[in-house]
């Protein structure tokens, strides 16, 4: 049997958030990259599922490779205006130049063409009408400031 080429899968907007970060406490270099944590302090997000803030209490666990690429594992809580909780656990490959890495690194600002950030997002929750988080698929665009990461999130079709 042939393959056969299906349909690109559609991209709808889910939500953007703004997620408020502290200083990075590094925990060195080991044979695998230099290792760093970087605590989440809150922030807000709001989107097509609704409203609310980013909890404080998460964190972004960093894998720096090579100097140029950063394997992300974030996990962090939602909490929606209606009170609903939603566990998020992102990860994302950050890649950029050496000395853009090494900016970002410093929490130095970057221009944001300069840097490949996309994120895979996944969701948890006990919210019946949050349900369908946990039924489907998610990529997401970032980009890091000085005190904020900015992501936005797509469902994939």
């Amino acid at each position: 049997m042939n393959p056969i080429e299906l349909p690109a899968p559609s991209l709808e907007p889910l939500m953007n958030l703004s997620v408020e970060v502290g200083a990075a406490l590094d925990l060195g270099i080991s044979p695998l990259g230099q290792r760093r944590m970087v605590p989440i302090l809150g922030g807000q997000f709001a989107g097509a599922t609704g409203r609310g803030r980013v909890l404080p209490g998460g964190a972004d666990w960093q894998l720096v490779i090579g100097g140029t690429t950063a394997q992300l594992d974030a996990r962090y809580v939602l909490e929606f205006e209606d009170g609903a909780l939603v566990y998020v656990h992102n990860t994302a490959l950050r890649v950029a130049s050496v000395e853009t890495t090494q900016a970002l690194l410093r929490g130095e600002a970057v221009a944001a063409d300069a840097v490949y950030f996309r994120c895979q997002p996944r969701f948890e929750t006990s919210a019946a009408r949050l349900n369908w988080l946990m039924q489907r698929q998610f990529i997401g665009s970032g980009q890091r400031h000085r005190q904020a990461v900015h992501l936005s999130f797509f469902t994939v079709g």
